[in-house]
């Protein structure tokens, strides 16, 4: 347990109360500072540590095994002591630093997936504010779970998502009288990578099942050389390693020890380094850095075999609003992105576009 108000090092992002319901977000480890009044907080660092860098939806008696109050504490309260986030939209650079100042009005503040995040959105904004110069944009992307929390609380116009809202985001949604519409953007495909100089070119979707699980852990094991299996994934909060367990693992739990990454040009680097590696990415990083795709049940990714739902492991991105309150600039920018020229940008930046 900590000692009265000293620094410890915890990792919630946010965290607030709906209707019994606590929603815990966790994007990155950071320290913060106890309250100065002890006897009002305790915090039971084993159960913190055993949850980090995931995002947990938490009913109370849960919580109340990481947070131990012998006096009521207002939860929201602590949310923005952590985090020192209002209640409505973020205000000034999310970057930090410097004296805040009100988010104007015709700034479309976008969280969520980094894998929208990364490269496309900011390529979408680009193009799109050539025709729409005053439309300002506020985009910090850190996980899907992220921009979902951000969208239910008010912190954002767009959620942008790397998988479907899951029932526990339509859940807390339906508690805070928030109604979400869905805005298909294409497809994010993953890949199979491999080592370059790896024999195996190919495995079966029970393979790859049993490979990222542990069950198979060397590749002699599935007609590759007498080497161990390294694997690399994307870290827990990030919307494709939920999609991949998803997709290619039956929502089984990884193997134990995977090496994690912030990014799939860190995946495909490490794996092309490695030559027991293997790891997962996108078509437009699949093969670089020393690294190769391997095909799925003989099935290479391609936007044919995306469309035609030959190719397994294709997750569908997406932009999620508030039906009840979507600014006019948040509409014009998702209607520039599902439009011809936003599609091409899709294209170009190593995603499928929409059939």
């Amino acid at each position: 347990m900590s000692s009265p108000g000293k620094g410890i090092s915890v990792v919630p992002s946010f965290l607030f109360r709906s209707s019994g319901l606590i929603t815990l977000d966790i994007p990155a480890r950071r320290t913060f500072a106890l309250p100065s009044k002890a006897s009002e907080l305790k915090v039971e660092l084993v159960t913190l540590q055993s949850i980090s860098m995931k995002t947990h939806f938490l009913t109370s008696p849960l919580i109340h095994r990481i947070l131990t109050v012998a006096k009521p504490v207002c939860l929201l309260g602590l949310g923005a002591l952590m985090l020192g986030c209002p209640a409505g939209k973020p205000s000034g650079n999310s970057s930090g630093g410097g004296a805040a100042t009100p988010t104007p009005t015709n700034t479309v503040v976008i969280r969520g997936s980094n894998t929208i995040g990364e490269e496309l959105a900011p390529r979408l904004i680009a193009e799109f504010k050539k025709a729409h110069p005053t439309i300002a944009f506020d985009l910090e992307t850190k996980a899907t779970g992220y921009g979902m929390a951000a969208l239910r609380i008010g912190q954002c116009d767009i959620a942008a998502a790397s998988r479907a809202a899951i029932q526990a985001d339509l859940d807390l949604a339906k508690e805070s009288g928030i109604e979400f519409n869905e805005h298909q953007l294409g497809s994010y495909t993953i890949e199979v990578v491999v080592n370059a100089a790896n024999t195996v070119a190919n495995l079966t979707k029970e393979q790859v099942h049993a490979i990222f699980t542990g069950k198979i852990a060397n590749w002699k094991d599935v007609g590759g050389a007498d080497v161990e299996i390294h694997i690399y994934a994307r870290d827990p909060i990030s919307g494709t390693h939920l999609g991949f367990k998803e997709a290619a693992m039956n929502n089984d739990a990884y193997a134990a020890h995977p090496k994690l990454f912030m990014s799939y040009a860190g995946i495909v680097e490490a794996v092309g380094k490695d030559a027991g590696g293997i790891g997962y990415s996108s078509i437009n990083h699949a093969n670089a850095s020393g690294a190769k795709a391997v095909s799925i049940e003989g099935v290479e990714a391609s936007t044919a075999t995306v469309h035609s739902g030959k190719y397994p492991y294709a997750r569908t991105l997406r932009f999620y609003t508030n039906k009840n309150k979507e600014s006019a600039a948040a509409k014009e920018f998702i209607e520039f992105a599902i439009s011809k020229r936003g599609q091409e940008i899709v294209a170009e930046m190593g995603f499928t576009p929409k059939p």
